[in-house]
């Protein structure tokens, strides 16, 4: 299994911007988890009109965040649509010293979040016969620790290189059905 390509690190406040609108952000989603869809396969997925999709495509693909998959397409009407890198990443150190980037960095981080537990808030309120089929997998975990800021962030980067490593099971050629899993983890300063 070769090793996957690195996440493309964002520092371009329209493509951060891009990436951060919430349609787009879940037409990202849809897919990382498809490899590659049609925009028609998306409109159905998100519950969305096929044009607004393609709009939304458009604007993915001109900040390079998407691209063609020409290849998947059974004639020149179809349109395959693929992610132009398996993660993203972003910091809001990139976009500091003009209060425009800054802007677009602070919304970007408050949606992120909000897509992030929007997810998991989905999962505890689903019906108890799809939560019956996950018995001992879902967690939650929270922890108050003291690091140094050098600390917190070697635990990111050792945090991202595990999630990584279980991202690659996704691609593994062994006959396992895996199933979709969100996991996402947050490290910040605070008070109890």
């Amino acid at each position: 299994m070769s090793e996957p390509d690195p996440p493309r690190q964002i520092t371009d406040s329209r493509v951060l911007a891009a990436y951060s609108h919430p349609l787009r952000r879940r037409l990202l989603d849809a897919l990382s988890v498809d490899d590659a869809a049609t925009a028609s396969m998306l409109a159905e997925a998100t519950g969305q009109a096929v044009g607004n999709v393609s709009h939304h495509l458009k604007v993915l693909a001109s900040a390079q965040l998407i691209e063609e998959a020409p290849e998947l397409a059974r004639d020149r009407r179809e349109r395959w649509w693929r992610r132009t890198s398996r993660g993203l990443r972003w910091s809001s150190e990139d976009f500091q010293g003009d209060p425009v980037t800054e802007a677009v960095a602070e919304a970007a981080l408050s949606l992120n979040l909000a897509r992030q537990f929007e997810i998991v808030r989905r999962w505890y309120a689903a019906p108890d016969d799809e939560r019956a089929a996950w018995p001992n997998g879902p967690f939650s975990t929270g922890s108050w620790l003291k690091l140094t800021d050098g600390e917190l962030a070697q635990l990111s980067e050792e945090l991202i290189a595990l999630l990584d490593r279980y991202d690659a099971l996704g691609d593994a050629d062994d006959g396992v059905q895996r199933e979709t899993v969100f996991v996402f983890a947050n490290g910040a300063p605070g008070r109890p």
